[in-house]
């Protein structure tokens, strides 16, 4: 879900400048970075430190970030998103609300579920982003992107006051919570060590309120950024050392950084905000479609429902596809050719992947290519290679829901 900073040159980290500068190294020269309740943890850990969205945040750790990588799809690591916005939805009328700015149906929504929606403006383009969870304790549970941070709130918050105004039940708090991802084939195996309830009954996209390790009131929702199983857990923020420190005890667990979470996502075929979606992309030219809720599409009642609709029913001029190449890899803003040489579209996400040990990337071309198996040319460091149509993830999911 989060614009980050850019992988790897080979299979070893090189920081890549993207346009907004995140994924620089800390100084004391640059702004004041916001710091999450694990800050002085992942220097105590060997964690290196980069300004990403207005936070210091660690891009790796002591390991490579290839061996970060591998470790999450064989084992389970850590990661801490505490710069991601969390907020709750009150009142009677929070479900209407939500539905005034995201495409999903999010009335369906049974008690502890959650989906990933978007928010849309009024030309279809994405806004952000993100997950609501319907609560059983009477409220949504909303993570957006960090990067997003202040046009979300505002956009929520300006919604919220307009239904007050029209004297609607609904009002908006901040959860000041750290947030903790734990990510991997044994995640579960892991947390299930230190909590009372049964994780095998927690399937993807569910959440429940528990005890976690002697810490109490953490919201555990099964979800993740990786394309493994794996939990989010948020925390009180004063206990977030004390829950990671918990879970580190484990030797399965290690903690990873953003270019472990960036490369595992884009495996996993997952969009990064910013990069491959942004207000200017729809959901259906982002191969988003499955978000939009079919009673929504009947109703039309989501901000650029008229574009998108449309879209859905007619032909979209270009889509997002997954590519795949030999040689150097393709990184953002790379040129997608034809094979007659005539640059069609644009690279929006690429590296290396470590598990499949080829160049994988993510980028937008006419629909006439946007069929698996179809050849294509990239151009890298300003010569032409061969690419290919894929399709995504590229690495199987491993989503764990009830059989």
């Amino acid at each position: 879900m989060h614009r980050a900073v850019s992988m790897v040159a080979h299979l070893g980290l090189r920081l890549q400048a993207l346009p907004s500068a995140l994924g620089r190294p800390f100084s004391c020269a640059q702004d004041v970075l916001r710091r999450t309740p694990l800050y002085d943890f992942h220097l105590a850990h060997g964690g290196k430190m980069v300004a990403f969205a207005g936070w210091s945040l660690p891009v790796q750790y002591r390991d490579s970030h290839v061996d970060s990588h591998l470790h999450t799809r064989r084992h389970c690591s850590l990661f801490d998103v505490s710069h991601m916005l969390q907020t709750k939805i009150l009142g009677c009328d929070r479900v209407k609300l939500m539905e005034s700015l995201v495409v999903g149906d999010i009335a369906e929504l049974r008690p502890n579920q959650g989906t990933l929606s978007l928010f849309t403006n009024e030309a279809g383009g994405i806004l952000d982003d993100l997950i609501v969870t319907s609560t059983s304790e009477g409220y949504l549970y909303v993570v957006s992107n960090a990067g997003c941070w202040d046009k979300d709130l505002a956009l929520m918050q300006d919604k919220v006051r307009e239904f007050q105004n029209t004297g609607r039940d609904v009002s908006l708090e901040v959860v000041e919570n750290a947030l903790l991802a734990l990510q991997g084939p044994t995640a579960a195996q892991v947390l299930q060590a230190g909590v009372a309830e049964d994780l095998r009954k927690l399937p993807f996209m569910t959440s429940a309120v528990m005890e976690v390790f002697g810490v109490s009131d953490c919201r555990v929702t099964r979800c993740g950024y990786t394309g493994e199983d794996g939990m989010e857990i948020s925390v009180p923020a004063v206990a977030a050392v004390r829950l990671a420190t918990a879970l580190l005890e484990n030797p399965e667990v290690k903690l990873a950084g953003l270019a472990a979470r960036d490369s595992l996502r884009l495996e996993a075929g997952l969009c990064l905000y910013g990069n491959d979606i942004d207000d200017h992309t729809t959901p259906v030219e982002g191969s988003l479609s499955w978000t939009l809720g079919k009673r929504r599409r009947v109703a039309m009642d989501f901000p650029g429902a008229s574009v998108i609709v449309a879209q859905l029913k007619g032909k979209v001029q270009r889509r997002r596809v997954g590519l795949m190449c030999e040689g150097a890899p393709m990184r953002a803003h790379s040129p997608i050719l034809n094979t007659e040489g005539t640059v069609i579209g644009t690279v929006t996400s690429g590296c290396p992947s470590p598990c499949l040990k080829k160049n994988v990337a993510m980028g937008y071309v006419p629909s006439e290519y946007s069929r698996p198996g179809t050849p294509l040319l990239v151009e890298v460091r300003r010569k032409q290679q061969v690419a290919v149509v894929s399709k995504m993830p590229f690495v199987t999911t491993n989503y764990y829901t009830l059989k």
